[in-house]
């Protein structure tokens, strides 16, 4: 029995049958296995010694790791109307796997205790503010602003820390401020998952796709919101 990637996408695009918990339980489904994509791969390298072995021998290994994701999220964002469902779960999953790559670093780094202590932490915060973001009659798109100029602020200060490492000495007060904004990126970005489903309504698979987009942004929330936890509380090997 050969396999149809059209048919599979008639197949999911069905989702708008769907109610609006189902296809945001769908939503989450697709972010929870984006991260465990991430986490196998990420545990797989950090097992096998992949990781120690192409940070010796492959010098721009994490210039590629940098760059690849970039490209994966620019391809999505601005082909998700004119490629397939299958292609949308496609990019979703090779930018989980190449983000597991970078955080086995952080299983290198990291005692393993801390890793799983932030990693609960984020499970509780994201989920509260995602149960928030879902149930919440106010409309959130008027902090859409606050937000980006905070993920702004976030990556100008990291471009900063590059080349000037003084600036490091107030890391913990960038790690809260990025706890914020990724708390507030969950709220956002679950409550945009009803928009989309109204939105996308007339178009099955667009629906599907818009499903697949917000899955990813909500896999970068819950990544970054762990990630800055991590830095603010973790304890690195010694």
């Amino acid at each position: 029995m050969s396999f149809d990637p059209y048919e599979f996408d008639r197949g999911y695009a069905s989702s708008q049958r769907d109610t609006i918990g189902q296809y945001t339980a769908k939503t989450f489904l697709w972010m929870m296995l984006g991260l465990l994509v991430t986490f196998g791969v990420a545990v797989g390298c950090w097992v096998s010694g992949a990781t120690i072995y192409s940070l010796l021998y492959i010098p721009a290994v994490h210039i590629i790791a940098l760059i690849a994701p970039i490209v994966l999220s620019l391809v999505f964002v601005h082909r998700i109307e004119k490629m397939s469902v299958g292609g949308a779960i496609g990019i979703f999953m090779a930018y989980a796997a190449i983000l597991g790559y970078t955080m086995s670093i952080y299983l290198l780094v990291y005692d393993v205790t801390a890793l799983v202590l932030c990693f609960l932490l984020t499970a509780v915060y994201f989920g509260a503010l995602a149960a928030y973001g879902y149930l919440t009659k106010r409309d959130l798109s008027g902090i859409r602003p606050v937000l980006i100029s905070g993920a702004v602020f976030l990556l100008v200060f990291w471009l900063l820390s590059l080349l000037i490492p003084g600036v490091m000495m107030f890391e913990r007060v960038i790690c809260l401020i990025g706890i914020a904004v990724f708390l507030g990126f969950t709220a956002y970005d679950t409550q945009k998952i009803k928009a989309f489903y109204h939105y996308y309504s007339a178009s099955p698979e667009m629906l599907a796709k818009a499903s697949i987009f917000s899955a990813l942004q909500l896999y970068l929330d819950f990544i970054n919101l762990f990630l800055y936890l991590l830095r603010f509380l973790g304890n690195k090997r010694r």
